[in-house]
């Protein structure tokens, strides 16, 4: 059973977070539907951005599901309940009122060709205003946006505190024994495909919570499979000895749905239903293979890991916001797209971790961040795992 602390999924969490802001600024210059577009959208970005696609946000459900488990032993399910809902519902509110508005600001200056000033603005916003509508629908206001992550983590977790941690490590000791071998890469793929070939469709992701059928059943399971295997020390060796063989079907699969996705629509629709288990394999790979290298190279600790640990959540709440409003000042200068790319990034990163640095000095702002209580100098290398992960 796993006791040690798994510092290669801190590791990874904070990476993941960061190609999120690396992909959210992608969002803005590829053909896809996004909150605001850059005024001449290209294909060029997008295989890149596949690259992270599949497996990013189910690997971070995957290590919230890891953390939840440790903290679930520890407190039971009650104490889960309750310092997860602390932790993730408060910045939730907060960022729905005070952080997410100038995104959806923008997004109808942009796309409806709104008139009024921010304030007009945001008292629409805080009455539940719906007629900013245009081809693709009309805009529920008031909105999460990308903070749609926590309240699905925050239903995963009561889900998981009722469960109970005895039946979680028990159903993690099972899927040890049946999950190896061939086992480890068929039968988790064959249930990703069988759901996005029966639900997708009908289903498409919306970040709606009581209607994102899909997105849940991708997205909880995936929860789950991390808090049973949390502490089975033997399933994260499991995934690095399969690492190369995870990492050759990941590129294998990517390189498939970047040529389908250079066919016609003809050949799209026929071939649907095979290019989403392809895209299940990728997914899947994708995983294995980040979680297997993660646990073969990063299961160390440092002073790095502990602050970047901490910084990540912030950095998540406040990330988008600053990309759309970088983005839209940026915009009437013409700056070449490479050049504005990386300096929206770098503009992102210095001023997160920017107001990282205020909030974390400030005890009252510090909850509306998701961030506890500042530790003790001398006791924060010994803070359990999912003290930091939300």
């Amino acid at each position: 059973m796993q006791t040690k602390r798994l510092y290669f999924l801190d590791w990874l969490r904070i990476c993941a977070f960061f190609l999120l802001v690396l992909y959210h600024t992608g969002m803005y210059y590829v053909t896809w539907d996004w909150h605001i577009k850059t005024a001449s959208p290209s294909q060029i970005l997008e295989p890149f951005m596949l690259l992270s696609n599949p497996w990013r946000m189910s690997l971070l459900f995957l290590i919230g599901g890891a953390a939840a488990a440790f903290l679930l032993q520890k407190l039971g399910g009650k104490g889960l309940a309750r310092e997860r809902s602390k932790r993730l519902l408060l910045p939730l509110i907060f960022g729905m009122f005070f952080i997410v508005p100038p995104q959806a600001y923008f997004e109808v200056v942009s796309d409806v060709a709104y008139q009024g000033s921010y304030f007009d603005f945001m008292k629409l916003y805080v009455s539940g205003y719906n007629g900013f509508c245009d081809k693709n629908g009309c805009l529920d206001l008031p909105t999460w946006n990308h903070l749609w992550f926590l309240p699905y983590l925050w239903i995963y977790t009561l889900i998981l505190a009722a469960i109970g941690s005895s039946r979680v490590q028990a159903a993690g000791s099972w899927l040890l024994r049946h999950l190896q071998g061939w086992k480890l890469f068929v039968l988790p793929i064959a249930f990703l495909a069988a759901g996005r070939i029966l639900l997708l469709s009908h289903w498409p992701h919306t970040h709606n919570l009581t209607a994102d059928w899909h997105n849940h059943a991708l997205s909880l399971p995936m929860f789950l499979l991390g808090a049973a295997m949390a502490h089975q020390d033997g399933f994260w060796q499991r995934l690095a000895s399969v690492r190369f063989v995870a990492l050759g079907a990941f590129f294998t699969s990517w390189a498939t749905i970047i040529g389908f996705y250079l066919m016609d629509e003809t050949f799209q629709q026929t071939w649907l239903p095979l290019a989403r288990c392809v895209y299940a394999t990728c997914q899947w790979s994708g995983i294995l293979a980040v979680c297997g290298f993660g646990y073969r190279h990063l299961n160390f600790d440092s002073a790095k890991r502990r602050y970047l640990t901490q910084a990540v959540f912030p950095v998540y709440i406040l990330h988008q916001t600053l990309i759309i409003c970088l983005a839209w000042a940026m915009k009437p200068a013409g700056v070449a797209p490479f050049a504005e790319g990386l300096l929206i990034v770098l503009g992102t990163l210095a001023i997160s971790f920017g107001v990282f640095e205020v909030v974390r000095r400030i005890p009252l702002l510090r909850p509306l961040f998701g961030l506890g209580k500042a530790a003790e100098p001398q006791s924060a290398a010994r803070k359990d795992l999912v003290q930091n992960l939300a």
